[in-house]
């Protein structure tokens, strides 16, 4: 009988499928970023993307903490607005240079280290319910004091400064032969372009720190606190003081997209940094994309961006279309949005289990 060879077909894996989707998703939010200003030239489009630039450093700070370390904070969003109010006071104060920034900017986010550092060191070591309650409490009177110290912060009415000559509208970056600004496809090269590569290009510098952080040896260890505290602690590492010091890490980086905000929007705000709909947001974003998988934010921030700004418009859109249908378009009413929102999240949620990315990235895995 003659021997026959079975030749095994090779099996796809579908996690490492879920990856290459992951990354190729996340590629495409990058170049269309990168060419936002010719892609999208309208104002709205610019302040969209300008916004999911800074959120996105923003959440990947926090999914440091709870997507890869499993510490639950709810004082984010005051290490965001000590660096947004650091730089805009200096700027409102010095005037409109990169002094300013750098000494307003640099004072945040020392504010926002030794603060954080404080937190952890006395607060690390109970449990996690009571730690978030800590950081619920420190954020609240943080908010009260921005909106209290009215010499200093100008109270809920925020502050409104100059920014550097090279960020304003009016600076001519490139010149055609009759010295008015130069325009590519159909794109003024002015101070406004400055701002959005100002933001876009240190938003990713920062993100990639982030990146190299959690795939580092330091990574590895905060996934396996996350796991199992107490087996880590047996096996050697000192877990306060890694969960102290990747909580400075994470307050260290959502000051300076705080930074970047405030020299982004020229005002500075309770609304805009401190308030506690941003911390929800923040919440929201890193589950829609996946907890600890740093990709997913870049996933979130964009699919809740996209969600908040023109799902209103989307669906004013539907109820004009659909005007002749009985009961349809009272439930597409704009004014709605909120509930389709809510519903989206729920559907999100169901099929996405573990985020987006990390549904997609942990298929099949067991």
């Amino acid at each position: 009988m003659a021997n026959t060879e079975l030749v095994s077909e090779p099996v796809a894996d579908p996690a490492r499928t879920g990856r290459m989707i992951v990354y190729g998703i996340v590629a495409l939010i990058g170049l269309a970023l990168l060419f936002a200003p010719f892609l999208f030239q309208d104002v709205r489009s610019s302040q969209v993307a300008a916004r999911i630039c800074v959120f996105i450093v923003l959440v990947a700070s926090f999914d440091l903490l709870i997507g890869y370390t499993g510490i639950v904070s709810f004082a984010h969003t005051m290490f965001f607005g000590l660096g947004a109010y650091g730089t805009a006071i200096a700027l409102k104060n010095m005037g409109a240079g990169w002094d300013a920034i750098l000494v307003g900017g640099g004072a945040g986010v020392l504010a926002a280290a030794v603060l954080a550092a404080l937190i952890g060191v006395l607060s690390l070591r109970v449990k996690a319910i009571f730690f978030a309650m800590v950081t619920l409490a420190a954020a609240s009177v943080m908010l009260v004091l921005a909106s209290q110290l009215s010499g200093i912060t100008n109270g809920e009415d925020g502050l409104i400064y100059q920014v550097p000559e090279l960020f304003k509208p009016a600076m001519k970056l490139m010149t055609d032969a009759d010295g008015k600004v130069l325009k590519i496809f159909g794109v003024a090269m002015n101070g406004k372009i400055a701002a959005y590569y100002f933001v876009f290009f240190f938003s990713a510098f920062l993100f990639w720190l982030l990146m190299r952080i959690v795939r580092s040896p330091l990574g590895t260890v905060l996934e396996a606190i996350r796991e199992n505290e107490m087996r880590a602690e047996a096996i050697g590492y000192r877990v306060v003081a890694y969960r102290t010091t990747v909580f400075v890490i994470a307050a260290i980086i959502a000051a300076c997209a705080g930074i970047l905000w405030a020299v982004w929007l020229r005002y500075t705000g309770p609304d805009t940094t401190l308030s506690f709909s941003i911390m929800i947001d923040i919440l929201l974003m890193v589950v829609i994309g996946g907890m600890g998988t740093m990709l997913g934010a870049v996933i979130g921030v964009v699919l809740m961006s996209m969600a908040q700004f023109y799902l209103k418009d989307l669906m004013e859109i539907a109820s004009s279309a659909t005007s002749g249908i009985p009961v349809v378009p009272h439930l597409l009413e704009p004014d709605r949005w909120l509930l389709w929102l809510g519903l989206l999240f729920i559907l999100l949620v169901y099929f996405f289990p573990a985020g987006i990315a990390g549904t997609l990235m942990k298929k099949g895995t067991h």
